[in-house]
């Protein structure tokens, strides 16, 4: 009896021990994971010095954007009133559905010249109270200053690139539907003499098309096996389904089909009949600013099925999405052109500086607008277009850095 006792009170203290063993270990471990990070943390390369100029930057970039969208705000609600007005639209639809996407996607689209703006801001008022002098002084590098500049616009780009590619966009369709509805009163929504290839060899044709409807008129779709005609279908009429689940279903009425096999000929004819034709609306007609409206996504997979039709229509789309990326980029090139401009302590303050930031932010966005403009009407590539403002003022900002105190 006392044995079993003895055993029956050792088994519990044995687990005990090894618990208590278990978990010092664990905290052991977890201790040393913690260390680890708090080694390879980026976090740990960043000294006083860097948050105070984040801080700084990011601070004067969100007050830049609330101060110059509120003037712009006034300015558009005093031309657009009366329309508002006119076409009775409510203060409801005004405020969520037009000003509460109109903010972001203004914002988002001038962001290098919000950057700009902001650095040349507050890095003046740091030189002008001496304080970038004191940094140089103390042994710190103007290319070891600019890296809390280079982290503020990685957060900035980050954030832009992604609200531009997939958050804006379905606020724009809002937007865009507002404006047609309560302030221009006009939209595309018809389309004439379409013709495209929507599958390998098969040509699709439609002599009128409603998109306000979705119906479309004199329909043809011809197919063709090496080069040869093999089946012609027509139909007087055809409804795309929008209660489908799947893309691509339509409804064609009246419709004839006839089988070309060698001399002979089969036809088929009948009311009415649901079919899959590798086309949707959007294919059909085309409104302005109509690619604003696409996510990055959509927007390559409205390019790459354009192209296999062999369409010549895409060419803003590519433009829109080369812009999207290469705008990202604007601010690490706009931002070492303001540091190196207003980093010198001048008389005079900051009004010299900020005037040659506004010139050079106006001048990137212009020659951004003419370089679209080129590819779309003179068939300039689309991808060169987008990036030539950004090569262009990098040589710029190349230029400016070599000038910069150090």
């Amino acid at each position: 009896m006392k044995i079993a006792t003895i055993r029956r009170y050792h088994t519990p203290l044995r687990w005990l021990r090894s618990l208590r063993k278990f978990s010092a270990r664990c905290w052991h471990g977890i201790v040393w994971l913690w260390q680890l990070l708090k080694r390879i943390s980026p976090t740990r390369l960043m000294k006083r010095l860097d948050w105070y100029i984040i801080k700084k930057f990011i601070g004067t970039y969100i007050y830049a954007i609330i101060l110059i969208i509120s003037i712009a705000i006034v300015f558009d609600v005093n031309e657009n009133l009366a329309k508002f007005s006119e076409y009775k639209a409510p203060l409801k639809a005004i405020v969520f559905d037009y000003y509460a996407n109109f903010v972001p996607f203004y914002a988002n689209l001038f962001s290098p010249l919000f950057v700009f703006i902001a650095v040349i801001f507050f890095t003046s008022k740091l030189a002008g109270n001496s304080e970038i002098i004191s940094m140089l002084a103390s042994g710190v590098s103007f290319r070891r200053l600019l890296r809390p500049y280079m982290v503020s616009c990685v957060i900035i780009s980050l954030v832009t690139f992604y609200l531009g590619a997939y958050v804006i966009p379905h606020g724009t369709v809002i937007r865009q539907n507002f404006e047609t509805m309560y302030k221009n009163k006009r939209k595309n929504t018809s389309a004439e003499n379409v013709q495209m290839q929507v599958d390998q060899g098969v040509i699709a044709y439609i002599q009128y098309y409603d998109n306000t409807r979705k119906v479309g008129y004199g329909f043809c779709l011809d197919k063709f096996e090496n080069k040869k005609l093999v089946s012609h279908l027509t139909a007087s009429q055809i409804s795309y389904d929008t209660i489908s689940d799947s893309k691509y279903y339509w409804q064609i009425y009246n419709w004839k089909v006839r089988e070309l096999h060698g001399l002979k000929e089969t036809i088929t004819q009948g009311g009415k009949k649901d079919t899959l034709i590798m086309m949707e609306p959007t294919d059909l007609v085309y409104s302005k600013g109509q690619q604003e409206t696409f996510t990055i996504d959509e927007l390559l997979d409205y390019i790459s099925k354009q192209q296999s039709r062999g369409s010549s229509n895409v060419v803003q789309y590519e433009v829109e999405y080369h812009k999207r990326i290469a705008t990202s980029f604007a601010s690490f090139i706009l931002t070492i052109i303001g540091a190196s401009l207003s980093s010198r302590k001048r008389k005079g303050g900051m009004g010299l500086y900020l005037g040659i930031g506004l010139v050079l932010s106006f001048s990137y966005i212009m020659l951004q607008t003419v370089s679209s403009t080129f590819s779309i009407n003179a068939g300039f590539p689309p991808m060169i277009a987008a990036w030539v403002p950004n090569m262009i003022f990098a040589v710029v900002a190349y230029l400016c850095y070599r000038q910069a105190p150090d």
